[in-house]
């Protein structure tokens, strides 16, 4: 009987790192270094002064983060109302935007005419650059104009200053936001439900469970990892969100409809932030690790326990 040469093995042992080398290698570059390198920045501040341009950077420590949740501070004012802003706008996109989703998959799983023709026009929003979503809706909006004071003022309302008020000007970028997704969320949903037995809901009819039963005993419990995977995806996309903003205010005005990525992008290029933009980065990507590691706890929990 033959034994591999040593040479043989240690090749074959070695293939599947080799294989994967190139792509560890990119995420080393493109995504663990800088991760490091922004926790670094995150503790100094730009040195200060006339000739501050050639001084290295003071280190700091925790102070950035201090500041940043400081309301008195020129930063941490900012920062909080706009941090306040995303949990808002993560909040209402996830709680409205998935189960719109949800809504849509289930009235277009069945057969019905031109049904390919409705998935499209449902999923067709998905497909738009963000900034040509915005722009469409930054017209319906417009005071004058606008489709939608057009109609309020139809039934009688004067209009409403959807993105000069700041207390409509947050809500209409929720809208926009949930338009732009809901069929986005609707073709993961309705691949879920797809997958589900038909024979299933017909044992469940013949023991006398209505639709709203169904949905509730089967559909959502058969769901559960296609839901889970929804609202991660939904929640992170929605502190992603900069690119709307640029055509819907701006995130104003003062910043009352300002989201956290988007003030990270407004304070990029100015060098006494440095650090503060570090930092927010941090704690932008700390809330999202934070929620997306809880949903697959409690749901991985709800599992075991089922």
């Amino acid at each position: 009987m033959r034994t591999p040469s040593p040479r043989k093995s240690l090749i074959s042992y070695l293939q599947p790192y080799l294989l994967i080398a190139p792509t560890l290698l990119l995420v080393l570059m493109f995504n663990v270094a800088p991760a490091f390198r922004t926790v670094n920045d995150s503790l100094y501040k730009p040195a200060r002064g006339l000739n501050a341009a050639g001084k290295p950077p003071e280190f700091v420590g925790l102070q950035n983060f201090q500041d940043l949740f400081d309301d008195s501070h020129y930063m941490g004012m900012r920062f909080l109302r706009t941090f306040r802003n995303t949990i808002i706008f993560a909040l209402a996109t996830v709680s409205l935007g998935v189960p719109l989703g949800l809504l849509l998959a289930l009235l277009l799983n069945h057969q019905q005419p031109l049904l390919g023709l409705w998935r499209f026009a449902v999923f067709y929003p998905s497909l738009l650059p963000l900034i040509g979503a915005a722009s469409i809706w930054s017209f319906i909006f417009s005071d004058s104009i606008g489709l939608a004071n057009a109609v309020l003022k139809s039934v009688g309302h004067p209009g409403l200053n959807w993105l000069g008020d700041r207390n409509l000007v947050l809500l209409s970028v929720i809208i926009v936001n949930i338009w732009k997704q809901a069929g986005y969320f609707m073709i993961f949903f309705l691949a879920g439900l797809q997958n589900i037995s038909r024979d299933i809901y017909e044992a469940a009819s013949l023991d006398g469970a209505g639709e709203l039963q169904q949905f509730f005993a089967i559909t959502l419990p058969l769901l559960r990892r296609t839901l889970l995977f929804v609202i991660v995806v939904s929640f992170i996309f929605a502190f992603q969100t900069v690119e709307q903003l640029q055509a819907l205010g701006e995130g104003g005005p003062a910043d009352s409809a300002n989201l956290l990525l988007y003030l990270i992008f407004q304070n990029i290029s100015e060098r006494r932030n440095w650090g503060y933009v570090n930092a927010m980065t941090i704690v932008l990507i700390g809330v999202v690790l934070t929620f997306t590691i809880s949903n697959f706890l409690l749901f991985e929990r709800d599992e075991s326990d089922a």
